[in-house]
């Protein structure tokens, strides 16, 4: 990488499970270049700074003169699921020691005879115990012993771990304790890695916090040691710029946060795929979407309302069953409000034990691959079924950079279909329905929760896989429309560059809106909003730039679940709580349609999130065609069980296609990064932004022949 002047150009770098998505913005001409490489498993950061290196050199800028990079990463994700932290202690207070496996005590499926649950990330050697405590309030009952601290810590030290976990009863209220633990350890062990539970998660509900902080902790080594490395690469390359990472929550923080806080990067690249939605849809009009992202491991979902997407304040990692939900660990940290709903293209399809046809959630990842990529891979997936049916080129696959083996594919489902009585091509068009149904089955679910009818929300499709399969997921949630951008195979990159910086801060302070001090609740915020602005400020947002919003997390006394309430505006005092009682009653409504009498509200929890300008970025679309005929580059035979099999389909290059021209399906448009299968009874047109703007027939939906009844 050669060395420059910064010259107003920003890269979203995003590592997904099978691919790495690039793009580079030209902020002077608010163009775009995009680039799309296999992601490394092994080591991320080998494939993420190859890639970039290609993104640069394929648009003629040197990497000095790149102003911005915003980084993405499945590091935490995949070190939680793969348990390839460093190894880590607990201190927590004396009786507490089992609180990771203790749980929730609750099944989550009662009728599985055989349930299992994850381990905990800390092993019961490792988690010690302190003889200190704190009641409820925060009161000190018996002090802290600092030689015990010191001879516990010594223990596991020499026990080989690396990082520490502290989380002491009722620290949320009175962080005193945890704070001396802190000061303690790093004065006696420097290179320890240290997580305390008032920094991290300093909130109420002791399996939560304590999980929460275990798991920061654990992945802490990790993260530090990457981004050493992705910062040292950088500087060699003579990058002058800005580094910043994508939050769960869909904000931009500085690694000083990321390395504090890495597990509030779970959830960084689907959340950027939301904001990238949201964004996409202001351009084209629309304000209520379902965002369908659906890479190369898996597919998710995000309701986006009124333009934003919800932010949820918890999320689980490491599921032992991948899509039910309390099968795996609990992290309290916000979070784009997604869902995973089903395989992504590089998912195993198989033959179960019951003699159905099965996909997911096994992965042929990036290395091998699926067995089309022809890099040792044999099993049949997702991506080899779309080749056969004649959905992808074999030669134009990521722009015919990389040729995909059609002979591969049609041996890997050859030996699926012997196993279920199908040929090769019933095989792959049944994996293709299992995977079509799953995913709208499960996204149906996700709206119906949250009060909502899934034929109001247009699909915007994206992810390498996801406009190859919406229009089939849209016609089976009886959605009538669907948007696909012009950056579908890259999208979730595209969404960090247009998220604030922003950092979100919860402290637990329990109590009845009509009895809490509210002098105390004052002086918690203003801790609060002083902390965020520090780290914004950091991160290079002015002061005068930030915007602080407050909310409460609350529920009525005797509930179990609590809702977020935006704290009304102005100062804090006696008012407060009638304001608030107020405002409680109308998000109730909203969500439950009716507001119980005679129950009085209370909070739990109260948040803040500071919050820098958002990003003005103005996609041109200058170089759409005006006017003319949509011609196909070509035809190629693609199955379609409407037609009866084998069709010869038209293949569009989308950068061919003129604005307001109606196509009629069956039709192919293929892009670098992505394929959009339009099927028969479908119209698309190009619309003034950009975007395939796809009619469904909701009326027109076809059973697979001779296909047995399977499942996801």
């Amino acid at each position: 990488m050669t060395a420059g002047r910064p010259g107003g150009f920003q890269v979203g770098l995003d590592i997904g499970g099978t691919f790495t998505d690039l793009v580079l913005l030209d902020r002077t001409s608010n163009q775009l270049q995009l680039h799309k490489c296999l992601t490394t498993p092994q080591d991320p950061a080998v494939g993420a700074l190859q890639g970039l290196q290609e993104l640069l050199a394929m648009a003629g800028v040197a990497l000095g003169e790149v102003d911005a990079l915003l980084h993405g990463t499945t590091l935490v994700t995949n070190a939680i699921i793969e348990r390839r932290g460093r190894p880590t202690g607990l201190l927590t207070t004396s009786g507490f020691r089992d609180v990771l496996e203790m749980g929730h005590e609750q099944r989550y499926d009662i009728y599985d005879l055989f349930l299992r649950y994850p381990a905990p990330i800390v092993p019961r050697r490792h988690r010690l115990e302190l003889s200190e405590r704190l009641d409820r309030d925060g009161q000190i009952l018996t002090p802290l012993d600092l030689e015990q601290v010191d001879s516990l810590v010594d223990l596991l030290v020499n026990d080989g771990v690396e990082a520490l976990a502290v989380c002491l009863l009722h620290s949320y209220r009175n962080p005193q304790h945890e704070r001396l633990v802190l000061e303690r350890v790093r004065e006696r062990h420097p290179s320890l890695y240290v997580s305390a539970s008032c920094e991290v998660v300093p909130e109420i509900r002791e399996y939560e916090r304590t999980n929460t902080t275990a798991c920061n902790a654990y992945v802490q080594p990790l993260m530090d040691k990457y981004l050493a490395r992705i910062e040292g690469a950088l500087a060699e390359g003579g990058f002058q710029g800005r580094f910043s990472l994508m939050l769960s929550s869909g904000g931009i923080a500085s690694p000083e946060v990321a390395r504090r806080y890495p597990i509030r990067l779970l959830e960084s690249g689907p959340a950027g795929g939301a904001l990238a939605t949201a964004y996409l849809g202001r351009r084209a009009g629309e304000k209520d979407l379902l965002a369908f992202d659906m890479g190369g491991t898996t597919a998710k979902a995000c309701l986006i309302q009124d333009g934003r997407p919800d932010v949820a304040a918890e999320m689980e990692a490491g599921r032992v069953h991948r899509f039910k939900r309390g099968s795996g660990l609990p992290i309290r940290a916000p979070v784009v409000d997604m869902i995973e709903i089903g395989a992504g293209g590089g998912s195993i399809a198989r033959r179960d034990q019951l003699g159905l046809l099965k996909v997911g959630p096994q992965s042929a990842s990036a290395d091998p691959g699926p067995a089309c990529y022809g890099r040792g891979g044999s099993e049949p997936t997702v991506t080899d079924a779309c080749l056969l049916l004649g959905y992808y080129d074999p030669e134009f696959f990521l722009g015919g950079s990389m040729r995909l083996a059609p002979d591969a594919s049609r041996s890997s489902l050859e030996a699926l279909g012997s196993g279920l009585g199908m040929s090769a091509v019933e095989a792959a068009w049944g994996v293709h329905q299992v995977v079509c149904e799953s995913m709208a089955r499960a996204a149906r679910v996700h709206i119906i929760e949250k009060d909502q009818d899934p034929r109001n929300f247009p699909l915007l499709a994206f992810g390498g896989a996801g406009p190859a399969h919406a229009a089939r997921v849209a016609r089976i949630l009886g959605t009538h429309s669907m948007l696909v951008p012009p950056v579908s195979g890259v999208a979730s990159a595209l969404g960090f560059l247009v998220a604030p910086t922003s950092f979100e801060i919860v402290r637990s302070y329990p109590g009845a809106f009509d009895s809490l001090s509210w002098p105390a609740i004052a002086e918690l915020y203003s801790a609060m909003e002083h902390e965020a602005r520090e780290l914004l400020e950091r991160a290079g947002v002015r002061e005068k730039d930030v915007r602080i919003e407050r909310s409460v997390e609350a529920r009525l006394i005797g509930q179990f679940h609590e809702i977020e309430v935006p704290l009304p505006d102005g100062g804090i005092d006696t008012a407060t709580g009638p304001a608030l009682a107020v405002a409680f009653d109308r998000v109730y409504a909203e969500r439950y349609h009716n507001v119980l009498q005679g129950y009085r509200p209370m909070a739990m929890s109260w948040r803040l999130r500071g919050v820098g300008p958002e990003p003005q970025v103005d996609l041109h679309a200058e170089s759409l065609i005006r006017g003319g005929t949509p011609a196909p580059k070509g035809t190629r035979q693609a199955y379609f069980p409407e037609l009866r099999g084998f069709s010869e389909t038209p293949v569009y290059a989308r950068g061919a296609l003129p604005v307001g021209v109606p196509v009629d399906g069956p039709a192919i448009v293929e892009e670098r990064e992505s394929t959009t299968v339009i099927p028969p009874g479908d119209r698309f047109e190009v619309d003034e932004v950009g975007n395939l703007r796809v009619l469904i027939n909701v009326g027109t939906l076809s059973a697979a022949p001779s296909v047995r009844k399977s499942e996801t």
